[in-house]
C-alpha cells in the first residue's frame, strides 16, 4: 500500500518517522511545499488554495491513504482534501484531541490554526469540561527551517511562549505543529516534569496502524523499509541535506509543480 504526507517543509518528518516506525511495510510519498514555507502567516483563503492544489497533486499519485502532517492544513481545510481525495484520509488535530485526559491543556500552535481554535473545538469535544489556551508562536517555525534549534534566540523565544501557559497551570502541553517535536529537548527542559508533552504524531500513527492492519493483515515476519519518495516545491537539494540531519538518510528529492502534476524537468 502507498500513503501520501504532506507538510510545508521538514516538520512532517516528525509524523514520517513515527507512521514508518508502526508501519514499516508501506510505501510512502512525502511531499514539502518548500516554496511556499511557512503556513502559519498564510490567511484562510490562501491555506485552502494550496489544500486544493495538494490533494489534486495527490490524486494523481494513486495512493491509498492521506496524512495530513501539517496542522495549519488540518485545521483550515481538512473538509477540502477529504472532498478532493477518494481514500482515508487521517489528521492530527482529531487524532490527539481523543487521547486528551488531562483537566488543564495548553496548545503550541502556528498563528493560522489558533486563530481557528480548532485543538479547542477538538479537546472539547472530546471533553467538554476541559480547560484549553492556545498560544501563537510564529517564530518557532522559520528557526527550526533555519535549523537554529540550539541558539540563544530560540530558548528566549520558548521561554517567551512558555509563560503564559505555565501561569495558567496546565498539566499537559500539545505540540499543535509538526515542526514543534524537533525542539522536543528544548521545551522538555524548560517545562516542569508534572506537564505531559504531547506530540500528535503518537496517534496519528496508531490510527493508520488500525488501518493498514484491518486492510492488510499479513505482513511479512521481516520488517524493511521501503523506500519513500520525496518530493518538494522548491530547492531540492538543501532539502536533503536536512532530510539527512533529521531522518539519517540522504534521499533524491523530486522537485514537482503543483500544476503540472507532476516533475520539474
Amino acid at each position: 500500500m502507498r500513503i501520501g504526507l504532506f507538510d510545508s517543509g521538514v516538520g512532517g518528518f516528525t509524523v514520517f518517522k513515527k507512521v514508518v516506525e508502526l508501519c514499516p511495510n508501506t510505501s510512502f510519498i512525502y511531499l514539502a511545499d518548500t516554496a511556499r514555507l511557512p503556513y502559519g502567516g498564510k490567511s484562510s483563503n490562501e491555506i485552502i488554495q494550496i489544500a486544493e492544489e495538494i490533494s489534486s497533486w495527490f490524486s494523481y499519485q494513486s495512493i491509498d491513504g492521506f496524512l495530513v502532517a501539517c496542522n495549519t492544513t488540518n485545521a483550515i481545510a481538512l473538509d477540502v482534501i477529504k472532498n478532493k481525495l477518494d481514500v482515508p484520509v487521517f489528521d492530527l488535530i482529531e487524532s490527539a484531541s481523543s487521547t486528551i485526559k488531562e483537566s488543564r491543556v495548553g496548545v503550541l500552535a502556528t498563528p493560522s490554526t489558533v486563530k481557528t481554535k480548532a485543538y479547542t473545538n477538538a479537546i472539547l469535544n472530546f471533553n467538554p469540561k476541559a480547560f484549553v489556551l492556545e498560544q501563537s508562536c510564529p517564530e518557532f517555525v522559520p528557526m527550526i527551517e533555519m535549523n537554529k534549534i540550539n541558539s540563544n534566540e530560540i530558548i528566549d523565544v520558548a521561554l517567551e511562549y512558555l509563560e503564559p501557559l505555565l501561569k495558567h497551570n496546565i498539566e499537559s502541553l500539545i505540540l499543535g505543529c509538526s515542526h514543534y517535536p524537533l525542539i522536543t529537548p528544548l521545551l522538555t527542559e524548560i517545562l516542569p516534569s508534572s506537564v505531559r508533552l504531547i506530540d500528535p504524531a503518537d496517534a496519528l500513527s496508531l490510527q493508520l496502524k488500525l488501518f493498514m492492519d484491518s486492510k492488510t493483515r499479513n505482513f511479512a515476519k521481516k520488517k524493511f523499509l521501503v523506500d519513500p519518495m520525496f518530493c518538494v516545491t522548491s530547492d531540492p537539494e538543501t532539502f536533503s541535506i536536512r532530510a539527512k540531519y533529521w531522518l539519517n538518510v540522504f534521499p533524491e528529492v523530486k522537485l514537482v509543480s503543483l500544476q503540472k502534476k507532476g516533475c520539474v524537468s
